[in-house]
């Protein structure tokens, strides 16, 4: 005989399961005071601010040859946890020089004074005005960290971030900030053809739609490619740091022999370099 109680017992569970499965993801609060970092996390239409648990807290003053830039940066940031009047920042240029690390820098050095940092891709763009919304009313300074960042034609989703960047009807949040990197100047691809009138009976205009995004950044800094004794003056210093028993000589040597082989001269390529300089000296002593 069919034991039809069972069975339906056993549908019932089952059931029970798939709804838990297909049900929305409750919503927790972001805890701004207990964590440091956060990135957007999306779901479904939606998203959330998710904790990075184990944010990297670059120290700054490992960052050689970009003097200028960094300086400018951390006035900027400055300026902005004391709730001061300071602009959103694009950093453009080479890749492997530093971009990145700077901005992930300025937690460390700031995060005492209220600065939090959030993690954006940029697929996340149209999410901004929902993001922004939710930081709006938190004690704290935030900065929309948007790394790599750039537009293909034909995208829409950088006049969101004009939007966003210079206002819509709605106030933008003064606790708010974007910090971007690209290796594009102007965050969207130019052509030769911009600069003709085949297409357009106003090419100045198809250039200039291209350049308000950028123009919208109140900081944008450049960097470039190091000089051989740039790059060296960083080897130097990383090589200072880990104590390796060669000579300045030595490092030289082996540090230029590197950027031949890889056909970069950059602070990436110098932390590299010293990564694997240190590993091949240290293997050979335990050998």
């Amino acid at each position: 005989m069919i034991d039809y109680t069972e069975k339906f017992d056993s549908l019932l569970a089952t059931i029970g399961t798939l709804v838990e499965r297909l049900a929305p993801v409750c919503d927790v609060p972001a805890d701004f005071s207990a964590n440091l970092a956060f990135r957007w996390e999306r779901t479904g239409d939606s998203g959330r601010l998710v904790a990075v648990p184990h944010p990297h807290l670059f120290d700054l003053a490992e960052l050689v040859g970009i003097d200028d830039v960094r300086d400018e940066v951390v006035r900027n940031t400055a300026q902005f946890v004391a709730s001061l009047p300071a602009n959103n920042v694009l950093l453009w240029g080479e890749r492997g020089c530093g971009k990145s690390s700077l901005v992930k820098g300025l937690l460390k050095m700031f995060a005492p004074q209220g600065l939090r940092i959030v993690e954006l891709k940029r697929w996340d763009i149209l999410a901004l005005p929902k993001i922004t919304a939710e930081l709006r009313d938190a004690p704290f300074r935030f900065i929309l960290f948007c790394d790599d960042l750039s537009f293909d034609e034909g995208e829409g989703d950088y006049r969101a971030l004009k939007t966003v960047l210079d206002g819509d009807i709605e106030e933008r949040p003064s606790n708010v900030l974007i910090y971007a990197t690209s290796n594009r100047r102007h965050l969207m691809p130019e052509r030769m053809s911009d600069n003709s009138s085949d297409y357009e009976i106003h090419p100045e205009e198809a250039v200039g739609e291209k350049l308000a995004l950028s123009d919208r950044f109140g900081l944008s800094l450049g960097f470039y490619e190091f000089e051989q004794d740039e790059y060296l003056d960083v080897v130097r210093a990383y090589a200072a740091s880990r104590k390796l028993p060669l000579t300045d000589e030595e490092v030289c040597d082996k540090a230029l022999k590197w950027a031949r082989f890889t056909a970069r001269r950059s602070g990436r390529s110098a932390r590299q370099f010293i990564d694997d300089l240190e590993g091949r000296t240290l293997l050979e002593q335990q050998g």
